[in-house]
Order: structure tokens, then C-alpha cells, then sequence
């Protein structure tokens, strides 16, 4: 049965990235060596790290005087990451879910934490408005899209003189972005990317070496683009995945066309949501909805009919569509690598089930 993959992450990837990285399993670039055990100071490895870089700012049009790097400890080793390198007295954050919480609680490490902003009131079902970036910060930071929730904020903030760090983990490359009005972006790629291991850094250079406490070496940007991205065995697996999956997008037609195609595919989800009678979407603010993590419940009358919705599309071959547990009911992740087709097939199961009911 050929299976329609909604997890949340790790996710999809494409075929192109999975039938390529199974080959270099078995022989990575004719060296007769496996992508698992062949040295990363190999010619062959370093290749692959240029051109991913490369890659990188070729498709988010990276301007000069920033660096790409490959990192290993997740978006999670960047909560502390990012106030290492940039917090000396004082940071404003945004709170709009659960990974915003552990970058705040981490912060706090460092220095002064300016909360601007939350939604917790609302169980993180809406992004704020009218906020104020203090502009004595060191630096702002915020969420783009909360996977757990279902928003999303789809367009550049706007920090003032303030340096603006984002973590876009799980919307990278579904939008274009103007780097230049940041100094961190960071994300995860096991949700748009490549399997999990690989963290994604792209840092304005002169943003560092501001703050006067000491760095341990392997905590320091500067650390990392001295040796690009090299200092220590980087994943190696994780950073091939996801050279493949970045010469993929260039073939599609690069970030403005995977954008087309990810609101595409949310719009048939969100309406499909919006005009049934069992359904409902958890984010009621159309502005704040995410395009590719799409949270829905049932509505209270059959709220009992959930975990039968659940094996109904399972035995649909549609699958990773329960929700996170501090929400209920349904997400649907609808990353860059997910055909409009599966799509469809997940809209087809909602109304024949509620056909059925």
C-alpha cells in the first residue's frame, strides 16, 4: 500500500533524496566506500559540504558577509547557541509555543529575557499583534512556525536596530526570505531538509564577537566558519541527505515555486476543514494559520470519533496525522517533499468518513 507521510518530523523526503542516499549507503561517489564510513576530510565529503553551502545561498539568496553552517545537537543546542555568541545584557523573545518556551528557558542562562509578546493565554492558537522589540536588546528572537500549533508567521519581522534571530525549522525554504534583515537563522532539517542529526546555521559574520564572556570552542560560531564547518566530524549522512534534497528544489523550480505549491496544498487542506461538519481547525485566525503544519480536531458532537479517524485513514495508507499530545485530535504536515496527491487522499478520507457518520 503505498503510504502518505504526515508526520511531523522526521519527516518526508523526497525520492530523489532517499534513492540517492541509499545508493551512497552502498557506494558513495565511486570510492567503493559507504556514505557511513568514509572520512569526512575525504575530497569527496568536502565537495558535498561546498556545495550544500553553496546551495544554501544560491536558493535564500544569502548575501555577502554571511557563512552557512552545518551543525550537529539539533535546533535545540541553538537555544543556547544563539546567547552564547550574541546576548551581553539583555534579549527580547516572542512566545508562540513550546520551542519558543525552551529558547526563552535557555536564554535566561545568559542574561535578561524580555518576553514582548505571548499566546500561551490562548494555548498558542494565535500569533500576537502590536508588539514592541525593546530596542536596547541585544537581539530579538522568534518562532516562524510552530509545528505543535499550527502558526505560522509568513513574512519578514521588522526588529528595528535590533539584531533578529529566527528559528525556521520547520518552514525553512517553503518561502523566500530576506536574509539580510537577519543575523541567525537556524533550523532543524529533519523537517524540510534531511533526516535528523544536521542543524542548519546561517549567521551575519560581523554580528559576532560582541559579547565579553568566554565561549567554549565548539559553542563559538566563529569557531565553526574558521573551519567550515569541519572543526569536528560533522553528520555526515544528514549533510548529504540534504545536498540532495537542495539540488531537488533548484530542479523544481527553487523556494517561490515549492511556495506556490505548499499554499496550494494547505488552501485544499484548510478548506476541506472549514466547510465540514465534523471538523474544525484549531488556529481561527486565517492570517496565522501555518502552510505546513495544519492542527484540526473534531468538533465537540463527535469528538469521541477521533481515534477512529485515526486507523480509518491509516488503513488508507495516510499516516503521522495524530496530533501532539498538549493539542489532540489532528496535524498534518505538509512539508516541501509532500505531493498535492496526498493531499487529496487525506480530503478524500475526511469526507468519506464523514459521509459514513
Amino acid at each position: 500500500m503505498h503510504k502518505h507521510n504526515f508526520y511531523a518530523g522526521p519527516s518526508i523526503l523526497s525520492q530523489y533524496t532517499i534513492k540517492n542516499t541509499a545508493e551512497a549507503v552502498i557506494d558513495f561517489a565511486g570510492t567503493g566506500l559507504s556514505i557511513l564510513e568514509v572520512s569526512h576530510r575525504s575530497k569527496e565529503f568536502v565537495a558535498v559540504m561546498e556545495e550544500a553551502r553553496a546551495l544554501v545561498k544560491e536558493l535564500l539568496e544569502v548575501p555577502d558577509g554571511y557563512s552557512v553552517l552545518f551543525l550537529g545537537g539539533g535546533a535545540s543546542l541553538q537555544f543556547c547557541m544563539v546567547p552564547f555568541n550574541l546576548l551581553a545584557r539583555k534579549a527580547a523573545y516572542m512566545e508562540t509555543g513550546t520551542w519558543a518556551v525552551n529558547a526563552i528557558k535557555e536564554a535566561r542562562l545568559f542574561g535578561e529575557v524580555d518576553v514582548v509578546a505571548s499566546s500561551k493565554d490562548a494555548n498558542f492558537n494565535y500569533i500576537p499583534k502590536g508588539f514592541t522589540v525593546p530596542q536596547d536588546a541585544d537581539y530579538f528572537h522568534y518562532t516562524s512556525n510552530n509545528t505543535i500549533y499550527g502558526t505560522e508567521i509568513r513574512h519578514d519581522l521588522d526588529a528595528g536596530k535590533v539584531r533578529l534571530v529566527c528559528d525556521m525549522s520547520s518552514d525553512i525554504f517553503s518561502r523566500p526570505v530576506d536574509v539580510s534583515k537577519y543575523d541567525v537563522i537556524y533550523a532543524g532539517a529533519q523537517k524540510n531538509l534531511a533526516p535528523a542529526g544536521a542543524t542548519i546555521v546561517i549567521v551575519r559574520e560581523d554580528a559576532l564577537g560582541h559579547v565579553e564572556r568566554p565561549i567554549p570552542t565548539m559553542l563559538d560560531y566563529r569557531t565553526h566558519i574558521k573551519k567550515d564547518s569541519m572543526f569536528n566530524t560533522p553528520p555526515v549522512l544528514p549533510i548529504f541527505s540534504a545536498l540532495q534534497t537542495l539540488r531537488w528544489y533548484k530542479e523544481q523550480g527553487g523556494v517561490k515555486e515549492l511556495e506556490k505549491r505548499d499554499i496550494a496544498k494547505a488552501d485544499l487542506l484548510y478548506e476541506a476543514i472549514d466547510s465540514s461538519r465534523m471538523f474544525e481547525g484549531t488556529v481561527k485566525d486565517h492570517a496565522d494559520r501555518s502552510i505546513m503544519n495544519v492542527c484540526f480536531v473534531m468538533k465537540p458532537e463527535y469528538k469521541e470519533l477521533e481515534k477512529e479517524f485515526v486507523d480509518f485513514a491509516a488503513a488508507r495508507g495516510i499516516v503521522g496525522i495524530k496530533g501532539h499530545r498538549s493539542v489532540g485530535g489532528f496535524r498534518a504536515s505538509l512539508y516541501n517533499a509532500l505531493p498535492i496527491e496526498s493531499v487529496r487522499a487525506l480530503v478524500e478520507a475526511m469526507n468519506e468518513f464523514q459521509l459514513s457518520h
